[in-house]
């Protein structure tokens, strides 16, 4: 028996030291995709990660489509932070369905949000301006730079999908019966600067955008209602088809941006799966990040610094109070 008691504490803390082992975090990788909202996502969750859960979080090169049939084909990256999921919506559901990958939460908790937009300024001066009615009633507001008997309409740079759904609601609206005109920027660059140079002068504008981004994260602007609700099977169908006749009206529905991770993740790694369901940021909270992130040109190490000390109260929300009080540690 004397000889024996010695090894009893010896398992204890063997058992203990397998447990503790089994329920600290391990290592694996976050996709760093090639676009500012998304890289910074990734820069914040390597962060929380890393200082808040003891995880060793690295952080690898990412694409939208070649990221997630790697996840699927390869089991690498482990995570893909912000993914806009129609694009390769067919593949990651037969994904799930094998049990290689998990929807873990949204990245962006209203989904990616298109439509067609006024100045906030406007609909405070013409509250019916929030409608396309109002936009139609008040008409002759939107002046053609180039015309005295149009109306302007700014829609997507030639070649960008949107440019697709944008001429078909257009058409559908039947907008140039009202004198309207699509007007062709001719780069991203130039529909942004076409509603910088409007704000700026407290001009009526009127045309197509998209959140989060930097414009809308400065310029507060309302996006029309064209009191038609949203029909996702006639924008999949039709508005989004370059060959589609007959248009209907319908709204932009959101489009989907997940947060996806490999089964193998979510199995082992219980701890950081679940901050992955929590985390995920509105588009107005985005939009802001991205529109200091160009008026400071920041990069994406520099803007989670900046998000992290700045809105506490936001990735608060999204760990325990332990994990809360190790990143303010780091920070």
């Amino acid at each position: 028996m004397k000889i024996l008691t010695p090894l009893v504490p010896a398992m204890l803390v063997s058992a203990f030291s397998a447990q503790a082992s089994a329920a600290a975090c391990g290592s694996f990788t976050i996709a760093d995709m090639n676009w500012n909202s998304a890289s910074l996502i990734a820069h914040v969750d390597q962060f929380i990660l890393n200082n808040g859960y003891q995880c060793d979080a690295e952080l690898i090169p990412g694409d939208s489509v070649p990221t997630g049939i790697s996840m699927i084909e390869k089991g690498q990256p482990d995570v893909a932070p912000e993914l806009w999921t129609n694009s390769v919506k067919e593949a990651l559901d037969k994904g799930v369905a094998d049990k290689r990958l998990r929807y873990a939460g949204n990245a962006l908790v209203n989904g990616g949000e298109e439509g067609f937009w006024v100045p906030a300024y406007l609909v405070k001066e013409y509250p019916e301006m929030a409608t396309i009615e109002g936009v139609i009633k008040h008409a002759d507001l939107f002046k053609h730079p180039e015309s005295n008997t149009k109306h302007a309409f700014y829609s997507c740079p030639a070649g960008w999908t949107c440019q697709i759904t944008a001429e078909h609601l257009f058409n559908a609206l039947k907008l140039a019966d009202d004198g309207f005109e699509i007007i062709d920027p001719g780069s991203g660059a130039g529909l942004a600067g076409s509603i910088s140079r409007a704000y700026e002068r407290k001009q009526p504008w009127f045309g197509y955008y998209w959140s989060p981004t930097p414009v809308l994260g400065k310029y507060e602007m309302v996006k029309v209602d064209f009191g038609s609700g949203t029909d996702v099977d006639e924008y999949r169908n039709c508005t989004t088809q370059p060959n589609c006749q007959s248009p209907k009206v319908t709204m932009y529905p959101p489009s989907p941006v997940h947060t996806i991770t490999t089964e193998s993740f979510a199995q082992n790694e219980p701890e950081a799966y679940g901050y992955f369901e929590k985390r995920g940021f509105t588009n107005p909270q985005m939009s802001k990040l991205l529109a200091w992130m160009e008026d400071n040109q920041a990069d994406e190490e520099t803007a989670m610094y900046y998000f992290l000390e700045t809105y506490p109260d936001i990735w608060q929300s999204w760990v325990s109070t332990d994990v809360a009080k190790k990143v303010e540690s780091a920070l």
